[in-house]
């Protein structure tokens, strides 16, 4: 007979004493428990007891989380959390600076407890450590200068401390003084600092900005571009991360009138080249977060370009009918110019209608109106001038080619450079925010301080090659983007890291090049119709599907390291997630870092038995998504979202790291219970694999007919007297 639910069987350990063997009965309160257990061992007072879990992580056990207690689960009798929380309260003031060093060193484990937490905010214990920051005593100048060692230890332990207290969420940013933002400010602005107090000391800075209006006003008056970009030159690539997560901060929180003027600041100080040379070019590989990091500059930085890409052309504003005048001087002076004195005016618009129209406008009489639809907005015009400024040469050539051709074949400039600046937006997503998962930056774009326009001056070249190989009209112009489009995707999948590497991948990636992919990816998920072939094809799939399913479940057993995100997307919170190989209990555990390789099952501390899991669900249904807050409402990290429902209200919470992750998990959670594999993924890897078995077992048939019907069915013959007879 199976053991009931609500028994838990547990080990406790109390130092000084023989480990316990325990079955914890879920249903009677925790008091009641911890008395039992005091009992035992004959220990009074067990009001000022509680129990904790016994590996790394040393988390209190409370009546919101004892139902995460399984079976084999090591637990810890030790003081409760309002006894620890008080005593090391006491020590962090004691006069002895041993015992201050120890219990700020404790402080900073215990810390991440929320429990434990709790209890020492309700002490005022935050207010306590902020002092100790920014305190100007005379012991403490006196230790810096005498004790130099052991002040850099006690200061990264405090705000080690300080962190992960904040980082629950108990005490909100607001209340801190001007004098403690300075302090940290001033470790951020020297330039000998110890490299644990830097970490600690950008990290706050980045929560103060990003979680309150106000601390951003008076952080940005105390750190300057000029003092974070040093540290972006030196070799520890959590100090480069960390230095541009600040960077992100500010220009993220910035008013819209600030950010403009703060882009110009960093491209004075040469961050983009100072990035390229130092962490993209660098002699190493680029963790996970500095991808992100690096991809939120990027999306930043483009989404400066939303404010001209919804603004629309004032077909009355002389400035912006300037510009085209000026687009048509460049194209058309050495044959128009000398006449503009000239003539009538009646001629001179004449002319600039015939100007107009060989330069692709829609609206030949008044350009200005193809000006009026956002996106791309004025946007499309600025990339143009800088087209015909920065690469006349080439400007010059697109037009008069395309004016001396025929109608019908011509590749109208003006309407092409509004419609792919349209499509270069939504390929990069300006004016979105940036995901907080994503990690895809593309290094070719740090190598230039004007990238977007640099990049629409080769996609334009390019559209107009594309329309030439594809001998294209008037009526094509639609065909003729979706081929760009592609071509300029396939491109970027490759991550090339310069523009002129970028460029040599187009080359490489002609109309009749994409003619060829098209056609092999055609052949590949080739549906043959005729019934043998739909019949065969039915017969394979569930063999076909039972492979996958087992694939899923191979990953499973692998394993996956998930992120925990918070507001601050911190480095160290990662958790591993793996099925035990015989496909019975999901096994999961927090991790310090992220892994190399698969991470053993005796090192990760909680189960999960398959055999209790009751439901998994995805996006919007997820309990973690349900929660309020900026990190919930990204529709990127809704679609990388699933939980695992247990119990009666327990719940596992994941966020995917990509979307190859998640459609395996949800795959194969899925399988497990014995529902089917809906994912993306699963119905991609069915078609491909269903195509190549179908294939290969039509090999002999290569060049034979296949009728659509059975052949018939001959007649009987007139005897039988071919028959052998065993008997």
């Amino acid at each position: 007979m199976p053991p009931p639910v609500d028994i838990v069987k547990v080990a406790i350990e109390y130092p000084g004493n023989y480990p316990k063997l325990m079955e914890i009965d879920q249903k009677k309160p925790l008091s009641a428990i911890i008395k039992e257990v005091c009992d035992g061992w004959s220990i009074e007072n067990y009001e000022c007891y509680s129990l904790q879990h016994a590996d790394s992580s040393n988390f209190y056990i409370t009546e919101k989380n004892r139902n995460e207690i399984k079976n084999g689960t090591i637990l810890r009798l030790t003081t409760s959390p309002v006894q620890s929380a008080q005593q090391l309260h006491d020590r962090i003031q004691s006069s002895s600076m041993d015992v201050k060093l120890e219990a700020l060193k404790d402080l900073a484990s215990h810390s991440r407890d929320v429990t434990f937490a709790q209890e020492f905010i309700n002490l005022d214990g935050v207010s306590l450590l902020t002092q100790m920051v920014e305190s100007g005593t005379e012991r403490y100048q006196k230790l810096q200068k005498i004790m130099k060692p052991c002040f850099g230890d006690m200061l990264s332990f405090t705000l080690t401390a300080f962190v992960e207290l904040m980082d629950h969420g108990i005490v909100s940013w607001d209340t801190f003084s001007v004098a403690f933002i300075k302090k940290i400010a001033s470790f951020v602005n020297k330039s000998a600092m110890d490299i644990s107090i830097l970490q600690r000391s950008l990290a706050i800075l980045e929560s103060m900005v990003l979680n309150s209006h106000d601390l951003y006003q008076k952080v940005a008056q105390e750190i300057t571009i000029g003092q974070l970009i040093p540290h972006l030159q030196g070799t520890d690539q959590e100090i480069q991360t960390y230095t541009i997560a600040v960077i992100n901060a500010l220009f993220l929180k910035a008013p819209d009138e600030r950010r403009q003027e703060m882009a110009n600041i960093l491209a004075q100080k040469q961050l983009r080249s100072i990035i390229l040379t130092h962490v993209i070019r660098a002699q190493r590989a680029i963790n996970n977060e500095m991808a992100h990091q690096l991809y939120v500059l990027q999306v930043l930085t483009f989404n400066l370009l939303e404010d001209r890409m919804m603004t629309k052309m004032d077909p009355q504003d002389q400035a912006q009918r300037d510009i085209i005048f000026e687009l048509r001087r460049i194209a058309f002076d050495a044959e128009s110019e000398p006449n503009n004195s000239s003539g009538s005016m009646e001629k001179r618009k004449s002319m600039y209608t015939r100007d107009y129209k060989k330069l692709g406008f829609v609206n030949h009489v008044n350009p200005a109106m193809d000006f009026t639809q956002t996106p791309p907005g004025m946007l499309a015009l600025d990339n143009m001038l800088y087209f015909a400024k920065h690469h006349q040469d080439a400007y010059i050539r697109i037009v008069l080619e395309n004016s001396s051709r025929e109608d019908k074949h011509e590749c109208p400039f003006g309407r092409s450079s509004i419609e792919l600046t349209k499509m270069l937006c939504e390929i990069l997503k300006v004016g979105e925010l940036p995901s907080e998962t994503c990690n895809d930056f593309h290094p070719m774009f740090f190598t230039h301080d004007r990238s977007f326009e640099e990049f629409f001056c080769i996609c334009i070249q390019l559209l107009n090659k594309t329309w030439k190989e594809m001998r294209a009209t008037s009526e094509d112009f639609n065909k003729v983007i979706q081929v760009v489009r592609e071509q300029v995707m396939r491109a970027l999948t490759t991550k090339p890291s310069s523009l002129d590497q970028f460029k040599s991948k187009l080359q490489n990636l002609s109309y009749t090049e994409i003619l060829k992919i098209r056609q092999s990816e055609r052949m590949n998920q080739e549906d043959f119709q005729s019934r043998p072939i739909l019949e065969l094809k039915e017969k394979i799939q569930p063999e076909i599907l039972e492979l996958i399913k087992q694939q899923r479940l191979n990953r499973l057993v692998e394993g996956t390291c998930f992120r925990k995100l918070n507001a601050r997307r911190r480095q160290d919170k990662f958790w591993y997630c793996r099925l035990s190989p015989n496909h019975k209990v999901l096994h999961y555990g927090d991790l310090e870092e992220s892994p190399q390789g698969e991470v053993p099952h005796d090192s990760l501390q909680d189960k999960l038995p398959v055999a209790d899991i009751k439901a998994v669900v995805t996006g919007k249904d997820c309990p973690h998504m349900k929660e309020k807050g900026a990190l919930k409402q990204n529709k990127e990290v809704l679609e990388l979202a699933f939980s695992i429902l247990y119990d009666s209200n327990c719940q596992l919470n994941f966020i995917a790291p990509d979307k190859h992750e998640y459609c395996i998990w949800t795959d194969g959670l899925n399988a497990l219970l014995g529902k089917d594999m809906m994912s993306d993924l699963t119905r991609n890897d069915l078609d491909t694999l269903l195509s190549m078995e179908i294939k290969l077992r039509l090999l002999d048939l290569e060049n034979i007919q296949i009728p659509d019907a059975p052949p018939p069915i001959p007649k009987e013959p007139s005897n039988y007297d071919f028959v052998y007879d065993c008997n």
